[in-house]
């Protein structure tokens, strides 16, 4: 694989030369600092632009144009990365190899067109498709609480810090969505243009040189933008007492979450030590969560860890009886402390690392993913993936030991099914 990164005053190119896909993909991301605001104009907008184009107004004509691209795919996304909010488009088409001259370049003006020729005018968007977004965005905002899981995880992030940016719900809210109509939503798309820092990932069997010259003839964007900031949140100390906090729904199995607050971790143990440590205590069907809370005390329906590198917390998840809430607690706590204590085997540990190596083996399979892997080392500094292979390898347990003593229980969610009475007895 050949990579190359172009500095352009208004965005960067990063282009991965392959042989080893028929096809071409292509990964626009537009991303500002995170503010609560722009969370639904961003996935709004994400909806109304792939809705239709001034060229292709019809969803017949749209369909038709994607067919004589030989089945191009278009495909929208917005994400929350620690201080960054991203608003991704992909296009993903046959190589012209397999195709016929002069494919690249159209599929690539089929693209821009959704980019920069909307279906709008008097910088307005057209309504109906505009009403036919913001209707399936509100049926989504609407519907949040019906997967208590996602609910849940909302939930504890709000009762660790609602002011940070963790906090806030990637997919918006409905209070502002009500407030976005066909100009202002206009207007806001005109700034994501004049002010995002933009970033464009092109991998296939390309030429570098020739993808650069398309992207500077098609891509009408010259705005200089300001360095960007760092993804990563300032770790935040863990209270003294541990937060618990209950709330009733009426389902049947409850959620129990506990999230944990990281001290300063250094850059190995951000990238490599703590994803080790991650899978031990609750990465999987072997891990100690899951064999001591789950199987051999049958305290939950399924439990497991997750770790977020930009928020600096790891997350504890269980299903529950909400009359095993104590003892789940409790048997949590027992492992937390086991790690510490340097409870695990060194097999936990290679169990671990050919997990993780079994993983970036197959990270190298789909473009996607490779794009991934390249957007994380330009947005959080990881390595590549030779390197990450070997650094992944020089974890010991010592150094698993050693980070566990920066864990820290800071809050205690559960929702709970049930009645309130029957909550109380929980206590």
């Amino acid at each position: 694989m050949d990579y190359q990164r172009r500095e352009n005053a208004a965005y960067h190119l990063h282009t991965i030369k392959t042989d080893q896909f028929k096809t071409v993909t292509v990964k626009i991301n537009f991303k500002r600092k995170l503010e609560k605001k722009d969370i639904t104009y961003r996935n709004l907008l994400s909806e109304v632009l792939l809705q239709s184009s001034k060229k292709y107004p019809s969803r017949r004509e749209l369909e038709i144009r994607t067919e004589e691209l030989y089945n191009l795919i278009l495909k929208s996304n917005t994400y929350i990365s620690g201080n960054y909010m991203i608003l991704s488009f992909d296009c993903i088409f046959l190589n012209e190899a397999y195709t016929e001259k002069g494919m690249q370049k159209a599929s690539l003006e089929f693209l821009m067109d959704f980019l920069f020729h909307p279906n709008a005018d008097q910088k307005s968007f057209e309504k109906t498709n505009f009403r036919i977004a913001k209707n399936a965005l509100k049926e989504e905002l609407e519907t949040q609480e019906d997967n208590h899981g996602r609910y849940a995880l909302y939930r504890l992030l709000e009762e660790i810090d609602d002011k940070a940016s963790y906090a806030l719900k990637p997919i918006g809210y409905l209070e502002d969505l009500e407030e976005i109509n066909e100009t202002n939503l206009f207007s806001y798309y005109e700034s994501v243009l004049n002010s995002d820092l933009i970033d464009i990932f092109v991998i296939g069997n390309i030429d570098p040189e020739k993808v650069k010259d398309l992207f500077h003839t098609m891509f009408p964007i010259n705005t200089l933008k300001k360095p960007s900031m760092s993804h990563y949140l300032e770790p935040t100390k863990p209270r003294r007492k541990v937060k618990s906090t209950k709330e009733q729904k009426d389902i049947n199995q409850s959620h129990l979450l506990v999230g944990c607050k990281l001290d300063l971790l250094t850059e190995m143990e951000r990238k490599y030590v703590m994803n080790i440590y991650n899978f031990i205590l609750g990465g999987g069907p072997d891990s100690k969560l899951f064999q001591n809370v789950r199987e051999k005390n049958s305290l939950c329906y399924s439990i497991h860890s997750t770790y977020q590198p930009t928020s600096n917390l790891l997350v504890i998840k269980a299903g529950i009886d909400a009359s095993s809430y104590k003892k789940a607690v409790s048997l949590i706590k027992k492992e937390l402390g086991n790690m510490e204590k340097g409870h695990f085997d060194e097999s936990d540990l290679e169990k671990a690392k050919v997990t993780y190596l079994s993983a970036f083996d197959e990270l190298e399979d789909a473009p996607g993913s490779i794009i991934s892997t390249y957007v994380s080392h330009e947005y959080l500094e990881y390595d590549m993936l030779e390197e990450r292979k070997e650094k992944i390898q020089e974890v010991t347990k010592e150094m698993v030991v050693q980070i566990s003593k920066k864990v820290h229980i800071d809050t205690i969610y559960l929702l709970e099914g049930g009645t309130l009475d029957e909550a109380n007895e929980t206590e």
